[in-house]
């Protein structure tokens, strides 16, 4: 019988609007959980989440029938959406329009989950914008300052 096998993870990062600290430790205990449910209802399964209070870092399966556009599209407007619902005095909360997506080899799955477990530790040292463009530096993307931001 024929099968459609597929094992592929991949790490998606994206900010707030204007990169805003708008995720607190109570919206993000609660967010992330959100999140996750949005991703398993679209056919992925969300293996690690976490961030600071202007970005997260998402590191997800693919379906068989899942492409990474549709899956953060879906997460990043069902999740917006619920912040507003949920938490109407946060009304100044959304989401960047655009995002970074990257391949992780199966061999480095718990490697990406411990460097997305340990954000607090890392940003110490590094800002957000650094970190991104260290990611697309290291994944060979070109990329055009005027909006690789917003």
């Amino acid at each position: 019988m024929p099968q459609s096998l597929i094992n592929l993870h991949v790490h998606i990062i994206f900010s707030t609007r204007g990169r805003e600290p708008l995720i607190d430790q109570e919206l993000a205990s609660q967010l992330y959980g959100y999140m996750g449910g949005v991703a398993r209802r679209v056919g992925s399964v969300l293996l690690a989440i976490g961030g600071m209070p202007d970005h997260v870092h998402l590191l997800a399966t693919l379906g068989r029938e899942l492409w990474v556009a549709k899956l953060v599209r879906e997460v990043k407007a069902r999740s917006s959406r619920w912040v507003h619902e949920t938490f109407p005095d946060r009304a100044p909360f959304g989401w960047q329009a655009e995002y970074g997506a990257f391949t992780v080899s199966a061999s480095l799955v718990e490697r990406v989950k411990d460097y997305i477990a340990r954000q607090e530790e890392h940003h110490r040292t590094r800002t957000f914008q650094d970190e991104y463009l260290a990611f697309l530096r290291r994944h060979g993307l070109t990329w055009d300052d005027r909006y690789v931001w917003d």
